[in-house]
Formats: structure tokens, C-alpha cells, sequence
């Protein structure tokens, strides 16, 4: 196995000049040199083989020793520097200071095929400089739902970190899942991340909070280098200009991913400044949760059970908050705030408009029109008032004949009441006739339906379903998934039971309801 390294990060910003791996504050210094600690008997979980060829591998590396040494933190490969990063970030609307990769360590970037650069970072390989009070490590119950959940985003088509393996460690470590003072021992595990960048919003705070100019320009300007250069053609290098045209592309390519994640039905669960990625993609993949009944108002994050800063409904809202903490940090490289304050705003208008064009999409409309917004609010309207799956009631919209009977499979509760079933058939009936208006075929619109509106997402309860095989030594639930999530928008009628809305017993159980920031 051959991995060809580049590290461009490590190259372009300052390290900590302190190399011994204890707790500590780390000043004027992009990361801290770190080695993985090695565990005792690690086997093979999963591989996702499209990641794999990303970064130069085959099925024959990837069965290799090699490889397991590599990925399970055992091995420093060739090349490659291992480092944790040094961010800060907004927890919940505090600031908290330093943060840091504190349970995650990058081995560096690698040359892709396409002569991409790929940053390979191991979560769960030990303690770092940033880990606090913690181990550094994770167990494998949050890595299943990382590894899977990464590449079924992917292929949902929502920006995304990338998901290369899952490493049981052969280890045991203490969590307590539910922070309810039932702390017990869970199997361990190792998950490689693969993405074009980690970086984050919290990058640029951290230094900005401490007044590190220096070390601020020069993390912006790789930033920009590596990952927007096609700025380069139309500003000066260093100029509050090019930083300000960097913060308004950050902001539209978060849009973006929000607009997916409400497409889809995600909520991340934990969106502070340090889980936002400069990129615009999904990245740290802890107490998210899928929506089985459309809910606006629901988190899976225990956490934030109280106050539910981080719902469904609210993600628009907190992604703007957190551009707005960016802006902040971004401010002395700019000095002005108004081109700042006008990416603010376009986010706004960005947001509504795509997330009305997405709507429309998976209303199987041709476009967006000024009308559709009160079909679209009295849709919702509709959609909270009994339990109705959100994923299985469009997937349902698409056929031929729509009746209250062809949304059965959607609704949770089996005795729909009058009033509801009135309200749903004049909601269908003003839907059909809007659909009259763009002249589309029924087949033509239910291909254009299916494509946006999957059949299959990486339910809460099916994660749940694989984790508890895998801590009982079978990891077939795992491969089944990772293969079924590849094609989701797919019929796939052999695997039609992996589309079925939440079981009772699902409804309030640990790991299909709500969820701890525990790993």
C-alpha cells in the first residue's frame, strides 16, 4: 500500500514549537504534532470502497495489513506528519475558547488520482494536546453512525466529509452514553475521515480572538490558495477585497448544505462554530438525527433538549449566526464591515430562494411561484398534524393516483380522523391542479420526484439495528446499509424493508430518539 502524502497544510502555517502531548493552551499556532496511540488488536470493520480510489487505493490494499495498521492508528505511513489542529468555537452561542482536534488526528493530505489533495484524519486514535479531560478515543456505537452516515450523505448528494474506514480497536472504553451517570465500557473503534479540508469557522476565531493577525492572514490565505483560487483571477492577493469575496463564497456554499440537509430530512444535532466547515460541508457527525415524522421543532441532541437551539427548523437560522461569528473573526483583514453585513444578507436571500426552488423540486414543479408559498406552508401545516414520515409522504406524492389511501404507508397513526382526511384531500386537490399548470406527464414528474425525494435515508433506528449487531461481533447490518445507501434514490424492492418508517419501539429508545455528544 502506497499513499502519497503532500501536507500542505502542516507546510503553510505555524506549528506549536511544544511537542510533548499533554493538556495545554497553544498559542500563535495552527496545530500540534501528535502520533496515534496504538491499540492492542484491531480488525476490519468496513471499507468504502469509492473512498478508497479517491486516494489511490484498491480492494487489494485495502485487505492488507498495511492498511489496517495505518488506519487503526498502529502505523505512521510513510511520509506523513501526524498533527491535531488548534480552533476555538461558539458551543451552543457561548464562546468556550480553545477547543482543538481533541479525539481526531490528522495524518495528513494525500494525492489523489486526480491529483486532488485529500486530509485523512483518524478519529478516536488517542489523546492530543486538545483533548481536555477526555481519552482522545471513541467507541465503535458513534463510529458506525459516522462511517455510514458520511457516505450516505454523499450519495444523497449533500456536501459532505467522506467516510474511508471503520477499525474495531479491540479495546474497551468507558462512555456514558446518555450522560445520566451510567457510565459503562463500550467495544472501541478508529473511523478515517477523508475530506479536501477540516478546517473550520473555529480556525479563524481562535485567532482572531487572541489578536494572532499574523497567524490569521496567513490560515486565510491558504485557505483561499488551496481551495478558492479561482478568487485569485479577479482580486489582489492579501487584499481586504479577496477576504471579503472568500467570507461571501463560505456563506453560499453553506447555504447550499442546509438547503440539502432540509431536502433530506437532517439535523445535525450540534452546529457550533467548530463543527462548521470552511468548505460548506457536513462534517462531525455526533448526535445528528434523521426526521420520521415531520417535527420542525425536533433535535436528537440530549443537550440541547431544553432550549432546542439546533432543531430541524432552526438550522437556516444558527448557519447565518455562526457566518456572522466568521464575519467577526474575519473583520481585521477586511476593516470594513459593509461588504460583510451584504454577504449576510444575501445569505438570507440566497436561503429563501433555493429553499423555495427545492420545495418546488420535490413538489415535482417545474419552478418556484409566488402562489406556491401557501401551498407549501399549508402543506407543512398539514404535515404536523398527524405523525407523518417525512420521506415516505413524498416518495408517496409521486404516484399516479393521490388520494388520502396512497399516503398509508407515511402516517404513524392508523386512524386518520375526518377532519384530517377533508383537510389532506383539499390540500391534493389544489396540488393537482397547480401540477395542471406546468403540463408536465405523470411520468415525467414522478422521475423528476424520485430523484430528489429518496427512498432511502439512514434512519435512526437502522443505525441503532447495526450497532447493536456489531457489538455482538456481526458486522453484515453494516455492509448491507453502506450498500443500500449507495443507490437511495433507487426502488431497490429487495431491500424495501430498510425503507419502512420507525418501529414503536423506536419511537422514544436510546439511539433512535435523542442522542449524547458521547463517542
Amino acid at each position: 500500500m502506497h499513499l502519497q502524502f503532500d501536507n500542505r497544510f502542516v507546510a503553510a502555517l505555524p506549528a506549536d514549537p511544544e511537542t510533548t502531548n499533554q493538556r495545554r493552551q497553544v498559542h500563535k499556532a495552527g496545530y500540534s504534532w501528535v502520533t496515534p496511540t496504538p491499540v492492542a488488536n484491531p480488525s476490519l470493520v468496513a471499507v468504502a470502497s469509492e473512498v478508497a480510489e479517491l486516494i489511490g487505493l484498491d480492494a487489494r490494499d485495502c485487505r492488507s495489513q498495511d492498511f489496517l495498521d495505518v488506519f487503526s492508528g498502529n502505523t505512521v505511513p510513510a511520509g506523513a506528519q501526524p498533527f491535531a489542529m488548534c480552533y476555538g468555537g461558539h458551543q451552543f452561542g457561548n464562546w468556550a475558547g480553545q477547543l482543538g482536534d481533541g479525539r481526531a488526528i490528522n495524518l495528513g493530505e494525500v494525492v489523489g488520482q486526480d491529483g486532488q489533495p485529500w486530509a485523512l484524519q483518524l478519529k478516536g486514535a488517542g489523546a492530543t494536546p486538545y483533548s481536555r479531560t477526555a481519552d482522545g478515543l471513541a467507541v465503535l456505537r458513534s463510529s458506525i453512525r459516522e462511517f455510514l452516515c458520511s457516505e450516505a450523505m454523499h450519495h444523497l448528494g449533500v456536501p459532505t466529509t467522506r467516510a474511508l474506514s471503520l477499525v474495531q480497536t479491540g479495546e474497551q472504553v468507558m462512555r456514558d452514553m446518555m450522560y445520566d451517570g451510567n457510565a459503562e465500557f463500550e467495544p472501541g473503534a478508529v473511523v478515517c475521515r477523508v475530506s479536501p479540508s477540516f478546517v473550520r469557522f473555529g480556525n479563524f476565531q481562535l485567532f482572531a480572538a487572541r489578536d494572532e493577525l499574523t497567524e490569521l492572514r496567513m490560515l486565510t490565505n491558504f485557505v483561499i490558495q488551496q481551495h478558492f483560487p479561482q478568487l485569485l483571477e479577479d482580486f489582489e492577493p492579501d487584499s481586504s477585497s479577496l477576504v471579503a469575496a472568500f467570507f461571501d463564497a463560505v456563506c453560499q456554499r453553506t447555504v447550499r448544505m442546509v438547503v440539502e440537509w432540509m431536502r433530506v430530512g437532517f439535523v445535525h444535532g450540534v452546529m457550533n462554530t467548530d463543527n462548521m466547515s470552511i468548505l460548506g460541508l457536513t462534517i462531525d457527525y455526533g448526535p445528528y438525527g434523521w426526521l420520521d415524522n415531520f417535527d420542525p421543532d425536533w433535535t436528537p441532541n440530549t443537550t440541547d433538549a431544553q432550549h432546542r437551539r439546533y432543531r430541524y427548523g432552526q438550522q437556516a437560522n444558527v448557519a447565518l449566526w455562526n457566518c456572522y461569528q466568521l464575519a467577526n473573526a474575519l473583520y481585521p483583514l477586511v476593516n470594513d464591515s459593509m461588504p460583510l453585513e451584504a454577504s449576510l444578507e444575501a445569505f438570507q436571500a440566497s436561503y429563501q430562494s433555493q429553499w423555495q426552488a427545492m420545495m418546488a423540486s420535490k413538489l415535482g414543479l417545474i419552478a418556484f411561484q409566488s402562489e406556491d408559498g401557501a401551498l407549501i406552508a399549508d402543506l407543512e401545516s398539514l404535515l404536523t398534524q398527524t405523525e407523518t414520515d417525512l420521506t415516505l409522504f413524498f416518495r408517496c406524492l409521486a404516484q399516479p393516483e393521490l388520494t388520502v389511501s396512497t399516503f398509508k404507508p407515511a402516517f404513524y397513526d392508523e386512524q386518520i380522523s375526518v377532519e384530517y382526511r377533508s383537510a389532506l384531500t383539499t390540500w391534493l386537490t389544489t396540488y393537482q391542479a397547480r401540477l395542471a399548470q406546468d403540463g408536465r406527464s405523470q411520468a415525467e414528474r414522478a422521475t423528476a420526484m424520485n430523484a430528489v425525494n429518496p427512498k432511502f435515508i439512514f434512519r435512526n433506528y437502522l443505525a441503532q439495528q447495526a450497532i447493536e449487531l456489531a457489538e455482538a461481533g456481526d458486522y453484515s447490518r453494516i455492509h448491507t446499509l453502506l450498500e443500500v445507501l449507495r443507490k437511495p434514490y433507487d426502488a431497490q424492492p429487495e431491500y424495501a424493508h430498510f425503507a419502512a418508517r420507525r418501529p414503536d419501539w423506536a419511537k422514544t429508545k436510546a439511539g433512535c430518539s435523542m442522542l449524547s455528544c458521547s463517542s
